[in-house]
Formats: C-alpha cells, structure tokens, sequence
C-alpha cells in the first residue's frame, strides 16, 4: 500500500469533517449577528458541538465486530452521506423563520460527523504502521487547521456572493466529494479475530483499568493546559492593545492558521523521524517559549512584530502538540476497540481545553493577562518535567520501526 494514498485519503476525510464544524461554530454567528440575531440565540449554535463532547457513548456501538478497515470505512461513507444530506437539506431552509429547525438539523448533523470522526480515527490507527503514524497525525492536524482557514474564511467570503442556500449546498457536494479517495481506497490487511465479547460500553470503564492509564490521562489533561487559556484569550488581548478587526483577522486567522497547518506537517515529520518519546521533549520545550514570549509581551513589549512572532508561536505550538496528541493516543488501542479507545483519549484534552478556556477568562478579568500567561506558562513548565514520569509509551515496536 502506497503511503502517499493513505496520506491523501486521511487528509480528505480530515478536511471534509473540519471545514463544517468550522463553518457553523464561527461563520454562522457572524451570518446571524448580520441578521440581527440576539446575542442569545447566538449562543445556541454552539449546541451543534455537543455530539463531539459526548461521541465516546456510541464509539463502541461503531468497534462491534470489527475485524476489518472495510467494517470502518463502511460506516465513513454510511454517516458521511448522511452529514452532507443534513446539510444540504439545511440549505432549503430560511435561517430567519426556520431558525430552531435549524439548530435541531445541524444538531443531528454533528453526530454524523462525530460518528464519522470515530470511525476515521480508527480507520488510521488500522491502516498507519508504527512509523507512519507521526505523518498521519501531522495531516490530520493539518487538515484541520485547513479545514479551519476554509471553514472560517473562505466560506464567509463566499457567503456574500452566493448566499445561504448555494453555500449550504456547496459545502454538501464537498463532504461527498472528499469521500472519492475513500472509495478507491483499497487495503489488505490480516483480518482480526471475532471477538467472543464484542465493544460495548463497559469497555469505556475497562479502558481506564489498563497499566499506567492514570499517567496518561493526566499527560494528556495537561499537555494542551499551557497554552489554551493563551489561545481563548488571544483576541481580546489584540483587542486591548489597539489592533483592529482586520488585523486581528488577518494575524489570528490566516496568518496563524498558515503557521498551524505548516507546523502540524513539521510536528508529522520530526515524530517520524526521532519518535514520540524524543519529539514530545522538543514540542513540551517549544510551548514553553511560546508561552513564554506572549508572557513578554503582555508585560509592554508590544511592537507590531511582536504579535505576528507570538501568533506564529501559540498556533505552532497548538498543531504540533495536536499531532503529538493524536499520535501517542495511537499507542494505547486495543485490538477490536480502536474507536473507543482512540476517541476516549482526545476528549481529554478538549475537555481540558474547554475547562481552560473558561477559566482564562476569569483569571484575566481579575488579574490581568500578564498572570494569566504566567499561569499558562508555569503548567507547560511543569509538563516538561513531569514528562519523564507521566509518558510512557506502549508501542514496543515504535523505537526498532524507527531506527530502522
């Protein structure tokens, strides 16, 4: 099997999963607030993430008997087409007189894509050897950082030219479009064993019983902790010291999101070629001078240049600590459970992220942003050191694959 079609078909699904969730998270408030929407039913679009946060509930329903990639990529195209016809369907309504419709459709469209997400996750971990696996999560990094650049920029530009329901219908031919390399993907693979006891809830409980799970869980709470809070409160930071719309649109969204989606393929290659165990030092390091520099900055030395390097280096930070994630949530799966397993680790860090990104808010509004960064920096200082005892990696055959 060559790499490279593995590479463009996780890259297609990985896009095709992101520039939607990208879309209705940010460009339909901004739509909306054009409509003159309240405040509070802007708010409620983020109901549409809900299926994402609790998407470890049906994973294992996606692993039963699953012997085969064929048994995953089935349930790729099944709820794929579903996401795209939700959507499309979507499109035939008016977001003034349809609006609760709406929210409820793009609800159900979401689990889709969440169910979709489950099963692409474990379509990787099957289909990605040892060695390959720092490439693989490097894309799929990066095609969501593209998916981001598209979802929120691309798509809203497009929005004034051709309207809510054309944009609807062309973000639906997308999604079924991305599914042609999946298609005409083929793979042999030795067939896994029925299991006598196939995935079912209690294997989301079994999972936390496994050796050294108490580690991991806490590596990967906190691996993301030292920079979200930064990444949440970047905006209003730029807000403060004087940039404007434009600026903050241009620096944070296409100039950032470019950094992200070049430094999660660097982040692919660099844990392809020294492994995990080596590149998590270099990518716990590089977050703390991320956070380090925004901490500077926020103590006065706020030259223009001095933002576009901090983006650079908090959007660095974010795709190269999401490819590092992703793959070391690739060593601990068990055979006939990948979705599950694979899905129950990177909830982690969003939650965490989630927890991060509302108490940033707060810490900032009382202390100021300077403490805040210091806060953020100390914990990515803390994971630096605590790597030596927290990672340890179950992929015994990750370091002969990679000095080979």
């Amino acid at each position: 099997m060559n790499q490279n079609q593995k590479l463009v078909t996780l890259l297609s699904l990985y896009i095709a999963q992101s520039i939607p969730m990208s879309f209705f998270s940010t460009v339909v408030p901004v739509i909306m607030r054009m409509e003159h929407y309240s405040l509070t039913s802007i708010g409620l679009v983020q109901l549409v993430k809900v299926p994402w946060i609790l998407k470890f509930l049906w994973a294992p329903m996606i692993d039963r008997n699953s012997i085969s990639v064929n048994h995953y990529k089935r349930w790729i195209i099944g709820s794929e087409l579903f996401y795209a016809f939700i959507i499309a369907s979507i499109g035939f309504l008016n977001l003034q007189t349809d609006f609760t419709t709406i929210i409820v459709m793009m609800v159900i469209a979401f689990f889709f894509s969440a169910t979709q997400d489950i099963a692409t996750d474990a379509f990787a971990v099957r289909i990605l050897r040892v060695k390959e696996r720092g490439t693989g999560n490097g894309i799929q990094a990066a095609g969501s950082f593209v998916g981001a650049l598209v979802g929120s920029g691309v798509l809203l530009a497009l929005y004034s030219h051709v309207g809510w329901s054309t944009l609807l219908f062309i973000l639906s031919g997308f999604i079924t479009v991305a599914l042609i390399p999946l298609y005409l993907f083929r793979y042999e693979e030795h067939l896994l064993p029925r299991n006598s006891t196939p995935a079912s809830m209690k294997d989301v409980l079994t999972f936390f019983k496994l050796p050294n799970m108490g580690k991991r869980v806490l590596l990967l709470f906190l691996f993301y902790a030292g920079f979200i809070g930064m990444m949440a409160m970047i905006k209003p930071f730029f807000v403060d010291h004087g940039l404007s719309i434009e600026d903050i649109a241009f620096i944070s969204g296409i100039f950032g999101t470019s950094v992200g989606v070049l430094s999660a393929l660097s982040a692919g290659l660099i844990i392809r070629k020294f492994g995990s165990g080596r590149a998590i030092y270099f990518i716990a390091f590089f977050n703390i001078v991320a956070t380090s520099f925004f901490t500077l900055i926020s103590t006065g030395y706020d030259a223009r240049y001095m933002f576009y390097i901090g983006a650079a280096l908090l959007w660095g930070s974010y795709a190269m600590s999401s490819a590092l994630v992703y793959t070391i949530s690739m060593e601990t799966v068990r055979p006939g459970r990948e979705g599950s397993d694979y899905t129950i680790q990177i909830i982690i860090p969003h939650m965490s992220g989630l927890l991060m990104a509302v108490l940033s808010g707060k810490v900032a509004n009382h202390f100021g942003y300077t403490t805040l960064f210091l806060i953020e920096t100390s914990i990515t200082v803390f994971v630096f050191f605590a790597i030596r005892w927290l990672y340890i990696n179950n992929t015994q055959e990750e370091e002969e694959e990679t000095m080979a």
